[in-house]
């Protein structure tokens, strides 16, 4: 009997966790192919700009950081991808004063790290270094 209940607990399990992979993978934003025109905006934390316009093929916006000439990342890999530690030099530290990199995509809030954020033309991405 205890073993009927184990095989279908993992039967629901592996059926559950079947139906979030193809929920995902069918309603995940999809990158792009091809020769694309944005531009990434960088707001440091005195809200002074700088503006990179570039043309890419990068499907991700991580490809396109690390095309974008005179744009320096620094980062870390963590369970959910890329986590922008310092743009350009100026660091945000969160543990010291809640500091960090906001990605913003067409003038909203992101959903999704650098890592799995499709470019699309005409895009306009922009760091923005937040105190949350």
């Amino acid at each position: 009997m205890k073993r009927k209940n184990l095989f279908l607990t993992l039967l629901a399990l592996v059926a559950v966790v079947s139906v979030f992979i193809f929920a995902y993978r069918t309603y995940a934003p999809k990158a792009t192919e091809g020769s694309k025109n944005i531009t990434i905006e960088v707001v440091n934390a005195a809200q002074e700009t700088t503006t990179y316009n570039i043309s890419t093929d990068a499907e991700y916006l991580e490809q396109a950081f690390a095309e974008t000439e005179g744009l320096e990342i620094t980062n870390e890999e963590g369970p959910y991808g890329m986590t922008i530690m310092a743009v350009n030099g100026e660091e945000a530290r969160y543990e010291v004063d809640k500091a960090y990199w906001s990605i913003m995509v067409n003038g909203e809030y992101g959903m999704y790290g650098a890592s799995e954020q499709v470019v699309n033309d005409g895009d306009v991405f922009q760091l923005v270094y937040t105190i949350g």
